[in-house]
């Protein structure tokens, strides 16, 4: 596995999640430094060296809600 990839949403209580497609792992963060750090350790704890993977992408889901 060369990547592995995030899909990250805000939450309405505030701050980051962080979810890996494909995976077990989760974590939350209050700011974007601190999901990045995060989602590091979080990688390097889920995976062996040998086969973690090189590249986390992050992909940022956003909601707005309009009102008519």
């Amino acid at each position: 596995m060369n990547e592995i990839i995030f899909i990250v949403s805000e939450p309405p209580e505030g701050g980051y999640a962080a979810e890996a497609l494909g995976q077990s792992i989760f974590t939350v963060a209050d700011t974007l430094d601190e999901l990045n750090e995060m989602v590091r350790d979080a990688v390097i704890c889920h995976f062996e060296e040998e086969s973690r993977p090189k590249i986390i992408r992050l992909h940022f889901v956003r909601e707005e809600l309009i009102a008519v």
